[in-house]
């Protein structure tokens, strides 16, 4: 299958799927009902994943699935190695295809789903995968009156569901194409493009999301460890993959039901559940990282969050070394602390915050103040253009940290990136050619006449540590310059035609005896 055919098949997915949603949701709301879509759609790969499993762990025995469960021996046997690799077991009754059967012949109850769903979780039960599956479909609740107030009709729309997925191709036999994962990865930035502001909390637009990964992995090819402290839908976190290998990935998310479209999008996207962590709970209240440090950190925070600013944290390591907590009403920098503390010797991280944090006073300059000058990991300072996130027409900056800045310790670099977008009919795009320019000046490190400057440290220290890109970078369009001379002759030459038009006038006007309103002189 060549890239113009995986792309074309990409694109057909993805638009069935979000007209089946559509189609399908009635009187739900779309971020409610992405729990059903995106939790029988993750059901969906969990069995194709069993069965092909399965068949490769079966084929020099010569026996089916079905047929190795009906012998206890080799039960046993295929649930410790599904258990030991996969980390589930889906038992050969529930896989996705007999609930098709089911569908197909009017026999499917929605209550045999609660029971497949329930035997795949409790296959991980006191096993190593307990933590990674714990609770993962416990936003899809089956018996709410939302999908139906009977259970004939609750088993309708489930049974509609599953026949529109039976229906897609996924084509999620070639493995060279991440189908699935990219169909998955669509609907999350469709659902989120619908839910107004509640959007913010699971998913980062692809422009920015781009962006971030790619300055953090700039020069590397392998990451042992990478983490995002806001991780939403881990959608951010997995695109660093793109770019360099990484091999343990963490995050923490506040919200449960983004917590555990986190961990499906995680495992949905290949990453054995050995190589993933992620966490439910407030970042800065509880911070589940504990010790670790990681090589790469990204992260999209929520803007201007409120959080205690208690005095407890001026005892947390993460916090007080600055002298100072960021504000009650505006967390940004607690974010960027804790990302700062979490990182490794060699570590940079890349975060997405609102202006404010460049100018500020009060905490704010005091911590700004401290990680430039004490710490000295502030590496760049880059504006992105308004609009470009779901939920916020705010423009924001991207800070770029690094604890090793290599030769460039005496300076920060300032990119003013806010004219380089496509206007979208909802949200403004951060195109390829825009990332390209910010990633190409962030490289080379060099000033660009209204776009870029390298500032040195006497020059962030005359400025009192304000950061705002204008007092770095000079987007002042000069009016043209006026000839005064040659406005005079304009002037002059004018006249003479008024006067020349005047004296043509003016017989008509003695001729019907009227007085002539103009200056003959003129």
């Amino acid at each position: 299958m060549d890239n113009n055919s995986i792309q074309q098949h990409q694109k057909e997915l993805s638009t069935k799927l979000w007209a089946m949603a559509n189609a399908l949701r009635g009187n739900m709301e779309a971020y409610e009902f992405k729990n059903y879509i995106l939790g029988m759609i993750f059901y969906y790969y969990l069995s194709d994943r069993t069965e092909k499993y399965m068949v490769n762990l079966l084929k020099d025995d010569n026996i089916s699935y079905e047929d190795a469960w009906q012998d206890e021996e080799y039960r046993e046997a295929v649930v410790e190695e599904s258990l030991r690799d996969l980390g589930y077991v889906v038992e050969p009754q529930y896989l996705f295809r007999n609930l098709v059967k089911m569908v197909e012949n009017r026999s499917f109850d929605i209550e045999f789903l609660q029971k497949a769903i329930n035997s795949l979780m409790e296959s991980t039960i006191g096993r190593e995968s307990q933590d990674d599956f714990e609770g993962l479909f416990s936003d899809m609740q089956l018996d709410s009156t939302r999908l139906g107030h009977t259970v004939k009709d609750r088993s309708a729309v489930m049974s509609k569901i599953i026949a529109s997925l039976d229906e897609i191709n996924f084509g999620v036999e070639d493995t060279k194409i991440d189908v699935l994962g990219n169909a998955y990865e669509y609907l999350i930035g469709q659902f989120a493009a619908t839910a107004g502001k509640k959007a913010g909390e699971f998913y980062t637009p692809a422009g920015p999301a781009e962006l971030l990964c790619r300055l953090a992995c700039l020069g590397l090819t392998d990451i042992k460890s990478a983490a995002d402290p806001t991780c939403g839908s881990g959608s951010l976190l997995l695109r660093l993959k793109k770019y360099a290998n990484v091999r343990l990935y963490y995050g923490q998310e506040l919200t449960s039901t983004t917590y555990n479209l986190a961990r499906m999008n995680m495992i949905l996207r290949g990453i054995p559940y050995r190589n993933f962590s992620i966490y439910n709970g407030d970042t800065l209240e509880h911070d589940y990282f504990g010790d670790e440090h990681f090589r790469v950190q990204v992260a999209n925070p929520p803007y201007s969050a409120n959080w205690s600013a208690d005095q407890k944290f001026m005892e947390d390591d993460r916090f007080s070394q600055y002298g100072k907590l960021a504000p009650k009403s505006k967390a940004d920098f607690a974010f960027v602390q804790h990302m700062v503390y979490h990182m490794d010797e060699d570590g940079r991280a890349v975060v997405l915050l609102p202006h404010g944090v460049l100018f500020r006073g009060g905490s704010e300059e005091t911590i700004r103040k401290y990680l430039i000058e004490n710490l000295n990991v502030l590496d760049a300072v880059i504006g992105l253009p308004a609009n470009l996130f779901f939920g916020t027409g705010i423009p924001v900056c991207v800070l770029v940290l690094k604890k090793e800045r290599n030769g460039n310790s005496n300076n920060i670099l300032f990119i003013d990136a806010s004219k380089d977008y496509e206007s979208g009919k909802n949200q403004n795009i951060l195109r390829e050619c825009d990332i390209d320019k910010i990633v190409s000046t962030y490289e080379k490190r060099e000033d660009v006449e209204k776009y870029a400057h390298v500032a040195t440290m006497e020059e962030i220290a005359e400025n009192g540590f304000n950061l705002n890109i204008p007092r770095y970078v000079d987007t002042f369009e000069k009016e043209p310059e006026i000839d005064l001379a040659a406005v005079a002759q304009e002037i002059r030459t004018l006249q003479g035609e008024i006067k020349t038009i005047n004296a043509e006038l003016k017989p008509y006007f003695d001729e019907l005896g009227l007085d002539f309103p103009f200056d003959e002189e003129a």
